[in-house]
């Protein structure tokens, strides 16, 4: 029997129980659109592409499934690709599906076509940032390479991939059995684990070390490692730091959690973690952010330190720094092997009081520091304020998605998460505009879950359309504007380096601050909205628009106050070079001392 092409699309996605398509239409898909008005599939449709990859990016974050991406040619796919391209650094599964020119008119400028190098290859766009990029050249390849695209977004190190269709493609009509062989090819991927050598090996090295270390990254959240990790952690008492994506891999609040490392990190994580003889890093690739911009001495002593890296991408092993033991495996299965090995070796277990005494007493110090910021009650709120409250009122086992700047890095750096998966980080590309769409895909994969996102003003004006599509969609989310009139983080970076603001503060030409009322354009797009006019009364607006179960935005107004860090960023160096500071890297050791040479 023949049907068409996307009819029977529409019927594979049903079959891997997809239930989103996040897009925009354009001509070259409306035969998609077609099939999908009548199917059991949600098309959740947004007026900017980019929102449409940062929300399928939310939704994959909580499903842990390979979410889906539709959208148009040329401008389609390029507003579509920093989305995806954000999804590809945080290790995301993604499909795209762009519809493409038709085949019988490649090279001949046909509307839209991208193809100043190569006729007929716009998928090579995307080729940077997508672990694969498909055409369709024949209708028939179409069952083979969509059982790839999935299994490869979802595999490995998890990524976006793409698959470029040309329009007249979903068009055709074949018959059903070409699609046969999606009925029968599983869906599931076995992920390699660690041999009983290796994980001996590595337990014996964490326990004989005087100072071992456990450094925990994002991928131990997609692999569902963090039972696995406590565990271990608990029976060898191993102090763990995490990066900024490993949030939530272990409680905060865990006594044997120290804290996120790097430029963010406070001093006593950074110091814990260069001191360590033997270091374990689990599904991390070391980034400059995490690592000090690797400078020796500061976060990280490797090699000086022993490094057993375990990531589940061969290419990131030994990337970064030097490995004693590298080894490709799902984070899960590793520890679970670990700790395996470690009961046979050490049936008793360790036990450091001391450690934990000593943990516990740094915590409690910085929480101690930040105690008067955090109630304090001046207006424009202080940013500490704000997560104090949101703390307070915001469930434990509800969703948040931050942006960019202190609702991202002073998160990551003060802000307790408990529970794995309830944190959603732009990371590696850092994308402004992030948050506000990626709690629209985040709320529709858990749909009884509170779901907000701290975001900036910047942040937030890139694109507030995303307000439309929580209307059209009935997504109550909730955006909390953190509103400095800034772009705040690069404003502090430019007076601290150039004392002066140029470019970073929202203003007019006459110097007076501007900035759009977004209660009011919150207003207008058809949902409750309010802007905070006190300290005091942000937690009761934060409470009522958790309860009202509909979309809402509140607009609060905020002191552009720097995240505090005791880290060292490369970026700082280059700006303001320091005496002992040569082309990015510590000319001598104890680079702490870098912090206080006098500048040039």
């Amino acid at each position: 029997m023949e049907k068409l092409v996307s009819h029977q699309l529409v019927d594979y996605l049903v079959r891997r129980d997809v239930k989103n398509v996040f897009g925009l239409c354009g001509h070259t898909v409306i035969a998609m659109l077609d099939a999908l008005k009548d199917s059991e599939l949600n098309f959740v449709s947004v007026r900017h592409e980019q929102l449409a990859a940062h929300a399928a990016d939310g939704y994959a974050r909580v499903t842990n499934k390979a979410s889906v991406v539709l959208c148009h040619l040329g401008p389609g796919l390029t507003n579509a690709m920093t989305g995806v391209a954000n999804a590809s650094l945080d290790s995301v599964p993604m499909v795209v599906i762009a519809g493409d020119v038709p085949s019988f008119y490649y090279g001949k400028h046909p509307h839209q076509e991208v193809n100043m190098h190569c006729d007929g290859s716009q998928y090579d766009l995307y080729k940077p940032i997508v672990k694969r990029a498909w055409r369709i050249d024949k209708p028939e390849l179409f069952p083979e390479i969509l059982d790839k695209a999935f299994r490869l977004a979802e595999s490995g190190r998890p990524g976006p991939v793409l698959i470029s269709v040309p329009m007249d493609m979903f068009s055709r009509s074949i018959d059903t059995v070409h699609f046969e062989r999606t009925f029968h090819d599983s869906s599931f991927t076995a992920k390699p684990t660690l041999s009983k050598e290796t994980a001996t090996e590595i337990a014996k090295m964490l326990i004989e070390a005087e100072r071992p270390l456990i450094h925990a990254g994002g991928q131990l959240i997609y692999t569902h490692a963090s039972k696995a990790l406590t565990e271990l952690v608990e029976f060898l008492d191993i102090p763990v730091t995490r990066t900024l994506m490993g949030q939530g891999a272990i409680p905060d609040n865990h006594p044997l959690h120290v804290g996120m490392t790097g430029f963010w990190g406070l001093d006593y994580v950074n110091k814990t973690s260069s001191e360590a003889d033997v270091i374990l890093g689990v599904g991390t690739r070391f980034a400059e952010a995490d690592s000090s911009s690797w400078y020796k001495g500061v976060t990280f002593n490797i090699p000086g330190s022993k490094l057993i890296q375990i990531d589940l991408e061969p290419e990131e092993i030994g990337r970064n720094y030097p490995v004693t033991i590298g080894a490709v495996a799902d984070p899960k299965l590793a520890l679970e092997a670990i700790l395996e090995a470690a009961k046979e070796i050490k049936p008793e277990g360790i036990d450091r009081p001391a450690l934990r005494a000593e943990i516990a007493k740094n915590k409690e110090a910085f929480r101690a520091s930040n105690v008067e910021i955090s109630n304090d009650n001046r207006f424009p709120m202080t940013p500490q304020r704000i997560l104090k409250d949101v703390r307070e009122v915001f469930p434990e086992d509800g969703i948040i998605a931050t942006d960019v700047g202190w609702n991202k890095n002073g998160m990551g750096q003060q802000f307790e998460i408990t529970i794995p998966g309830t944190i959603l980080h732009p990371g590696g590309l850092a994308t402004m505009g992030f948050g506000p769409a990626a709690i629209l895909g985040a709320k529709l994969a858990a749909p009884d879950k509170k779901v907000i996102t701290l975001v900036g003003d910047g942040g937030f004006g890139t694109n507030p359309s995303v307000i439309a599509t929580a209307v059209e969609q009935n997504i109550p989310v909730v955006w909390v504007v953190m509103n400095n009139g800034a772009f705040g983080t690069i404003a502090g970076l430019t007076a601290s380096h150039y004392e002066h603001s140029f470019g970073t503060i929202f203003k007019r030409k006459d110097g007076s601050s501007y900035n759009p009322e977004w209660s009011v354009v919150a207003q207008g797009y058809g949902i409750k909205s309010k802007k905070i006019t006190s300290a005091d009364e942000f937690k009761t607006v934060l409470k009522e628009a958790l309860d009202s179960n509909e979309p809402y935005l509140i607009d609060v107004p905020m002191e552009n106050i720097p995240v505090p860090t005791d880290g060292i960023w490369n970026i700082n160096d280059i700006y303001t070079p320091k005496d002992n500071v040569v082309e990015g890297k510590l000319m001598y050791g104890e680079a702490y001392k870098s912090k206080h040479v006098s500048t040039k």
